[in-house]
């Protein structure tokens, strides 16, 4: 069940449960094909929801007569959604825009979406704004044409794993597009390994007057569902991590999850362990780091200082 599943049903246990005072939880778990449990799960989720202020008289509230469950504050959530014109032409700009991102799945559902959205918009759908993807589309023409010149380049990239800035001197093999960002794949004179280059992280290239020639030993690699492909030479992490962070098991590629009520235990692969210390810096209280202990070093000494700069003199 991902993230997505869930808020979806939420929004629909409300209005589900107002409809029908006292019901069961066994009767609605079936309703709405979900375990007991899973239910109970949402229902405690539910009592920490409401409108902002988030007191008392702001969260939704149940009451429970033995295993039936009533609904006795909703927090406006009984009435159908409306959207005034702002909002609406905004979830309208937000859909083109997905429309036009290459490689982004489920695109008949976005193009039902949209027209039903314009359908109820009526005239604010006819608002005088273009969508187009800047550095997209347009950029990854622009290297498609490079790659076909089949020259040598020079190009001024940004690494993330690394957070830095370098420049180097890459053959270029083919341009491809992989879950809506495009890169170049080219033999890096700098690593002498073939690389994926993603094209909106190159700040500046310069075409050379030699040609490229990728080395005998340069393969293109198989790419599926991610361009990143865990192998076993990456360092392995293991992570515990709560409710808060389980988003990463379906972003990132995993090779165990040990799941249990409270926390659940992950372990994946890495292409760099700064990339990975960044990663849980940027979880906070909701991860863990198990393994390896240089990882567990690095981020609890970070975590440590960040703590100390909070201590007053």
């Amino acid at each position: 069940m991902t993230s997505t599943d869930r808020v979806g049903r939420l929004l629909t246990l409300v209005p589900y449960l107002l409809a029908r005072p006292g019901i069961s939880v066994d009767e609605a778990a079936a309703d709405l094909d979900v375990t007991d449990r899973q239910l109970r799960e949402d229902l405690e989720l539910l009592w920490v929801c409401g409108l902002p202020g988030y007191g008392p008289g702001d969260l939704i509230d149940m009451a429970f007569d033995g295993d039936r469950v009533t609904i006795t504050y909703d927090a406006g959530m009984d009435r159908p959604l409306r959207l005034n014109q702002d909002e609406a032409l905004a979830l309208i700009v937000a859909l083109r825009m997905l429309a036009e991102t290459p490689g982004v799945g489920e695109r008949d559902a976005i193009e039902r979406a949209l027209a039903k959205l314009e359908n109820a918009a009526g005239e604010f759908a006819e608002a005088p704004v273009a969508v187009r993807m800047a550095g997209n589309a347009d950029r990854l023409e622009e290297f498609r044409k490079v790659v076909q010149r089949r020259r040598a380049l020079r190009i001024t990239y940004y690494t993330a794993s690394r957070d830095e800035i370098t420049e180097r001197v890459v053959d270029p093999m083919r341009v491809l597009v992989m879950s809506g960002k495009s890169y170049m794949e080219a033999w890096c004179r700098r690593a002498e390994a073939v690389r994926m280059f993603r094209i909106d992280r190159i700040d500046a290239y310069e075409e050379l007057a030699e040609p490229a020639a990728p080395p005998p030993q340069a393969r293109s690699a198989e790419v599926r569902d991610s361009v990143f492909t865990p192998t076993p030479d990456l360092p392995l992490v293991r992570l515990r991590v709560d409710r808060s962070a389980r988003w990463i098991t379906e972003y990132y590629p995993c090779e165990e999850v040990h799941r249990d009520a409270d926390r659940w235990v992950v372990t994946m692969r890495v292409a760099d362990l700064g990339w990975a210390r960044r990663l849980v810096l940027g979880l906070g209280a909701g991860v863990t780091v198990l393994s390896p202990p240089d990882l567990v070093a690095v981020v609890g000494g970070e975590a440590r200082a960040a703590l100390d700069a909070y201590v007053a003199p």
